[in-house]
């Protein structure tokens, strides 16, 4: 077996970071300790599973939570799509949903208005619904300009996302499409 310089660089080099590693202290007992600890609080978390929302390609992952809060999410070994990988993103899910700058409230601003003001999902849900009802109301075309009967409104618009899954997308497309809206788009990522 013939030992080239190129062998001999390569060799160097990884023993040389070996050896700068080691002296810098590393210490792997907390990162252990925290192991031990999740091993332990996973056996009597609920296990729950749901889709990434990143991206079109729809992986599985596994969410454990325990006490209304999310201990960890894995990717589903059981998954056809994924297998229980999860891409980068896929893997900073956990910090998706623990994260103590994620809005959890409504937030509304005037229209014009400069400051932000917090209002309750019941104000909000009821806004909404007010709105889309007067838009529609305004708006909904019963005949075209021949004279045909086309029902439709062309005013309202709607963007979805690859975090629905294709029972929640029928479920929305027939909603879109029960208020009359032609203007149905979706993309991936949002």
């Amino acid at each position: 077996m013939g030992f080239t310089r190129r062998d001999f660089l390569k060799l160097s080099g990884v023993t040389a970071l070996g050896v700068t590693l080691g002296s810098l202290g590393f210490d792997l007992t907390p990162i252990k300790a925290y192991a031990a600890t999740l091993r332990k609080d996973l056996k009597s978390a609920k296990e729950s599973t749901t889709i990434c929302p990143y991206c079109a390609v729809g992986c599985g992952a596994i969410v454990h939570a325990s006490k209304g809060k999310v201990i960890n999410i894995e990717g589903d070994p059981d998954h056809p799509i994924n297998q229980g990988s999860l891409c980068s993103k896929g893997s900073s899910l956990y910090q998706l949903a623990n994260n103590r700058q994620r809005i959890t409230k409504v937030l509304y601003r005037k229209p014009y208005g400069t400051k932000w003001q917090e209002r309750s999902w019941d104000w909000a849900i009821a806004e909404i619904a007010k709105r889309v009802k007067k838009v529609r109301d305004e708006s909904f075309l019963l005949e075209n300009p021949k004279g045909q009967v086309v029902n439709r409104l062309e005013t309202l618009a709607s963007v979805g996302s690859a975090a629905l899954d294709n029972e929640e997308c029928w479920l929305y497309q027939k909603f879109l499409r029960s208020l009359g809206m032609v203007y149905i788009e979706h993309q991936a990522r949002i």
